[in-house]
């Protein structure tokens, strides 16, 4: 797939055909989302394959009551995941080495958390990116964090992993390879040269218009 395609062609897909992604090319596309960049080579995050109609029914009403989830041929949930650290450390008797020594066992802080959470993300993206080269077509859904309590019950999520991110994956029909892309903000916007400029008045009154705002206000 040429870069054009691949990349500003991209969009997000919530109806697939009804035919399932094989066992081989799943199996590529995990490959791909482990030798994703991680911080330290730690790998820290966890990927949950949902396959099981009941709770791909029930994400799809906790995740803001979208249907199409249920629908879609692969569904994967992608954990920060510090969990599996604190049971390395537990496994090599770190705490209780600590404690001979007068020493307490630290837990994991706020900028682990989001370590784990880009760890997470990145690999996520790696593997979006391989399924759109494949032809597959996906979606995030970030209301999977939204409601992390709920999820965390559903699907046995141990203390010290998070939700971050949910991809839902499969062939994309023809009406959704033709639907129009939206718009992305000017390059101007995003991009700053050798620091943070702010947009001026005008720019931001533009951004996303007037209906946005609108809805930001309280009734």
């Amino acid at each position: 797939m040429d870069f054009e395609t691949l990349f500003t062609g991209r969009r997000s897909v919530r109806a697939w055909e009804e035919r399932p992604v094989q066992a081989e090319l799943k199996e590529r596309l995990l490959k791909a989302a482990l030798r994703a960049p991680t911080a330290g080579n730690l790998m820290l995050y966890s990927i949950l394959e949902i396959d099981d109609p009941e709770r791909k029914s029930r994400l799809a009403e906790t995740c803001d009551h979208q249907p199409f989830i249920a629908k879609a041929p692969l569904v994967f949930v992608f954990l920060a995941d510090y969990a599996r650290m604190m049971a390395y450390y537990e496994a090599w008797e770190v705490p209780s080495l600590l404690e001979k020594r007068g020493e307490a066992m630290l837990k994991p802080r706020e900028a682990d958390l989001l370590l784990a959470c880009c760890d997470a993300l990145i690999s996520a993206q790696s593997l979006a990116v391989a399924a759109e080269s494949q032809g597959l077509g996906s979606c995030y859904i970030g209301d999977v964090m939204e409601n992390w309590e709920i999820h965390r019950d559903l699907l046995g999520l141990p203390r010290y992993t998070f939700p971050i991110a949910m991809l839902c994956l499969g062939w994309p029909t023809a009406r959704q390879k033709a639907r129009a892309q939206p718009s992305r903000l000017d390059v101007s916007l995003v991009v700053h040269m050798d620091g943070y400029r702010m947009p001026d008045r005008e720019e931001l009154r533009a951004l996303y218009g007037e209906d946005r705002a609108s809805a930001a206000i309280p009734v």
